[in-house]
C-alpha cells in the first residue's frame, strides 16, 4: 500500500532487477570500500554539492562516512520544501529522504517489476506516468526501488538538472532497519562497481531516466522471478 503523504516543513538498481536497469547490481552492498546502488548513469565532469542542498547534483555518502544515516523505527522524517500540493510540481517541493523513510517495499505499489510511491501526496500522479505508455515526468516526491538495497527519488525542480533531478540511493536493509551507505547523483554505484548515473542516462529522454526493457538502457543479467524473489525477501517487511 503506497505510505500516507508526508507533512511539515523540514528540509530536505538490484540484486535481481528489472530486465533492464533501474542500475546494474545483485543483492545489496556490504558496509565497506565501496558505496553500493542501484540507480544509474553516464559520469559527467559537473561538481556536485551535498546531497541536502537544493543543487545542480551532489556527492554520495560512503558507507565509511560518519553521516551515513540509520534507522531501525518510528515516525518517518524525511524533510520537505514548502507545502505539498495536489498538483505534480507544486512551488517550492521538494523531498530530502531519511533512512526510516525507506520501508518494507512490498507496502509500495507495483508496476511491472518495479515498487512505487510518492511521499508527498502525489503518488495517484506518479502511477499516472509510469503506466503512460508514452512516458513522462514524475512528480517531486516520487520514490522507486526496483530491489530493497537501491532508490532513485525525484528532487525539487532543477535540484540536479543532469540527472532529471533524480537522487540515488544505496542502501543496507535489515529486519533492524534501514541505512544509507551512498546517496547522489553521479557517483552512486553498486557492489559491482556499476554506476547508477551512467545506466539511467542511456534512458530515452520520455522515459524520465526510468530503466525498462525498450527505454535504452542496458539490460539486467536477471531475470523477473528473481527480481521478485529478492522483493520478497525484504527483512523489513512483517
Amino acid at each position: 500500500m503506497p505510505r500516507a503523504p508526508r507533512a511539515g516543513n523540514r528540509a530536505p538498481c538490484p540484486a535481481a532487477r528489472s530486465t533492464s536497469c533501474v542500475c546494474s547490481s545483485p543483492p545489496r552492498a556490504e558496509s565497506g570500500d565501496t558505496t553500493t546502488a542501484a540507480s544509474t548513469g553516464t559520469e559527467t565532469t559537473s561538481p556536485t554539492t551535498d546531497p541536502a542542498t537544493t543543487g545542480t547534483s551532489e556527492a554520495p555518502t560512503t558507507s565509511g562516512d560518519s553521516s551515513s544515516s540509520t534507522t531501525t523505527s518510528g515516525e518517518s522524517s524525511s524533510s520537505t520544501n514548502g507545502e505539498a500540493s495536489s498538483g505534480t510540481t507544486g512551488s517550492g517541493e521538494d523531498l530530502e529522504m531519511q533512512a526510516e523513510d525507506f520501508t518494507c517495499i512490498l507496502e509500495w505499489e507495483k508496476v511491472r517489476k518495479f515498487r512505487i510511491t510518492n511521499l508527498l501526496g502525489h503518488t495517484d500522479e506518479a502511477l499516472e506516468v509510469a503506466n503512460n505508455p508514452a512516458g513522462g515526468t514524475y512528480p517531486v516526491g516520487t520514490v522507486i526501488q526496483l530491489i530493497p538495497g537501491e532508490a532513485m527519488v525525484k528532487r525539487a525542480a532543477g535540484w540536479a538538472p543532469d540527472n532529471s533531478d533524480w537522487e540515488f540511493f544505496a542502501l543496507d536493509v535489515t529486519a533492524e532497519g534501514t541505512t544509507i551507505m551512498a546517496r547522489g547523483t553521479q557517483d552512486v554505484v553498486n557492489g559491482f562497481g556499476g554506476n547508477c548515473f551512467d545506466c539511467h542516462a542511456k534512458a530515452a529522454p520520455q522515459w524520465d531516466r526510468i530503466c525498462e526493457e525498450g527505454h535504452g538502457c542496458d539490460p539486467l543479467p536477471f531475470t523477473p522471478e528473481q527480481i521478485e524473489m529478492v522483493q520478497m525477501a525484504d527483512p523489513r517487511c512483517p
